[in-house]
């Protein structure tokens, strides 16, 4: 649209892009910008200043469509279509928290809970927006729960979809601390789903293993103290698969996850019995980067201070 000779109107201009607004929002400062470049610059600029005038603002959920300044714009783009102008289609309505919170009690139903697992999945992975009123909805503790209850009934069928949302949207530490009641359930869950087979083995296992990355930073000392033999057999397990079965994201979740266990002399012996110090030693000797690396050696200082990790 830069190289049609036309004058567009300054009020139909983004104040960001500097280009013609496809779908105008009217922020609580009063200046209208296009809902994406807004939302960009409070998602993931260094400042959540009104552009314009400095003035905070709160969050995305304030901004007001602008439907009158809209359907003006719309028009002119109509009028000059024979000019070269693009038409602008009506925006889509735009997902809110309560859509989440409405996908979130569909997973109760076993008629709706795969529809709305997918459609977590496709949500979470479209924008930070919708990430952020996921987290907002409660949507990690949700799929927390989801997978404790695959666990008990012994069921696959879900585990890729909640275990993908959770990667996407993350577990906030803020709500990790205040499930201290089921943090057993929750890591026994997630060890076994390590055990388990699935058509998107790498992902899934590298996606549960970084939600235990979450749940075990924030667990508290006496969670940590009772851990089981089966735990750290699985996670080693994790190190002794090469990055064609498992991401090197995966890897350093496990390796932060083994490396947060470490201050307690139970899990260390726990470590070496499962075959920690073998399988960090060839996974060094595999020369991976140097995050890597200093994981490794930090889990390595830990077991050398019993004997059987000496041996």
């Amino acid at each position: 649209m830069e190289d049609i000779d036309v004058e567009v109107p300054n009020y139909f201009i983004c104040p960001i892009s500097l280009q013609i607004m496809r779908d105008p929002v009217t922020a609580i400062t009063g200046i209208t910008y296009d809902r994406e470049s807004i939302e960009q610059w409070l998602l993931k600029g260094k400042s959540t200043n009104c552009p314009v005038t400095q003035q905070p603002l709160p969050t995305v959920s304030d901004l007001t469509p602008n439907h009158t300044l809209r359907r003006l714009i719309q028009a002119w783009c109509n009028e000059n279509a024979s000019l070269g102008v693009d038409r602008i289609p009506t925006p889509k309505p735009s997902i809110d928290k309560f859509h989440f919170l409405k996908l979130i009690k569909q997973l109760q139903h076993p008629d709706s809970k795969m529809k709305a697992l997918k459609e977590l999945d496709l949500l979470a992975a479209k924008n930070e927006r919708n990430r952020k009123y996921m987290v907002e909805a409660g949507v990690a503790k949700a799929m927390l729960s989801f997978i404790v209850n695959c666990f008990k009934e012994d069921c696959v069928s879900g585990l890729e979809e909640a275990l993908s949302v959770l990667f996407l949207i993350r577990i906030p530490s803020a709500e990790a601390k205040l499930l201290p009641k089921q943090n057993d359930q929750i890591i026994k869950s997630l060890i076994w789903v390590l055990g388990c087979e699935f058509n998107t083995q790498i992902m899934v296992k590298s996606h549960a293993v970084s939600a235990l990355k979450s749940i075990i930073e924030t667990a508290s000392s006496v969670v940590l103290e009772r851990l089981e033999p089966k735990f750290f057999e699985m996670i080693v397990g994790v190190l002794k698969q090469c990055t064609t079965r498992i991401t090197q994201q995966g890897i350093n979740s496990a390796l932060h996850v083994l490396l947060d266990a470490c201050p307690w002399g139970r899990n260390r012996l726990m470590m070496v019995e499962s075959g920690a110090v073998s399988a960090l030693i060839e996974l060094e000797l595999g020369s991976p980067e140097k995050r890597t690396t200093e994981l490794i050696l930090g889990i390595l200082f830990h077991l050398c201070s019993c004997a059987d990790g000496r041996a």
